[in-house]
């Protein structure tokens, strides 16, 4: 969650996102278990999930411009 604050990404509640943060077990918390060779693989996974989340940032603040 964003803020920790229990409402999830854009206020939709929990467990609505990626499962990136600390209740998805995310992409950071298992980095930490991941062998050197298993390395390329989990960054390229984790750039993946970031250009979506990116995309789907820009698709937002196209929405809010639009006043949609």
């Amino acid at each position: 969650m964003p803020r920790f604050d229990g409402t999830g990404p854009m206020g939709m509640g929990s467990r609505t996102g990626c499962g990136r943060g600390f209740c998805g077990g995310g992409m950071m918390m298992r980095r930490r278990f991941i062998s050197p060779r298993n390395e390329l693989s989990a960054l390229k996974e984790e750039e993946k999930m970031l250009e979506e989340d990116l995309k789907a940032l820009k698709e937002e603040i196209k929405s809010l411009e639009n006043g949609k």
